[in-house]
């Protein structure tokens, strides 16, 4: 495939990957042929990826029944697409910091080249881009078996609660605020009346 092309699935300016071709540090090899510069296509490349690694993960510990039904179910998703697993990687951490040790452990591991996770957001919370932007450019690939949709869908009901509590809160002080406010100044107007 051509350098543009390339540069636009992996999420590269186009100029970027112009320059880093120049340098000598793209990730890929590339040739140049005549004016065009040819990238070795990472669907071929694909055929030739060890089998993937499958990567479950939780928050916390009560949750480590999710975590098999996680499992049985990227595994049937496996078997359907016939795609055979070599390894499942469980783990119990959060998705918003890195003291994930496992998680590193895959990401290190260049003999996994596809990692599979049921929902994105089991493989990193924020900045999955980046991550999978990496993987690429290593030759791997991250497979997600839920439909980023149906998972956006979720993040939003999820982002919506969190919204609604935390408005709740600030408006809910705001009018407590209020109502002693008026409690003080009728209880300073009825002990004027009093006197």
């Amino acid at each position: 495939m051509c350098l543009a092309t390339w540069a636009e699935r992996n999420g590269v300016a186009e100029v970027t990957a112009y320059r880093w071709f120049r340098s000598g540090i793209l990730p890929v090899p590339a040739q140049r042929v005549g004016r065009l510069i040819l990238v070795d296509d990472p669907a071929a490349s694909k055929d030739r990826l060890s089998p993937p690694a499958v990567y479950a993960r939780v928050s916390s510990a009560d949750q480590k029944a999710d975590v098999d039904r996680q499992v049985a179910r990227m595994t049937a998703w496996a078997t359907a697409e016939q795609i055979p697993v070599d390894k499942v990687v469980v783990e119990v951490g959060s998705a918003l910091n890195g003291q994930r040790r496992k998680f590193c452990g895959l990401l290190r591991d260049l003999s996994v080249g596809r990692i599979v996770v049921e929902h994105r957001d089991q493989f990193c919370r924020f900045g999955s881009e980046y991550v999978e932007a990496v993987l690429a450019a290593q030759g791997r690939e991250l497979m997600v078996v839920v439909d980023s949709v149906e998972a956006d869908v979720h993040f939003v009901g999820d982002m919506t609660e969190i919204l609604t509590t935390m408005c709740a809160g600030l408006f809910g002080r705001r009018a407590a605020g209020n109502r002693d406010k008026r409690a003080i100044t009728a209880a300073a107007a009825s002990d004027c009346e009093a006197a």
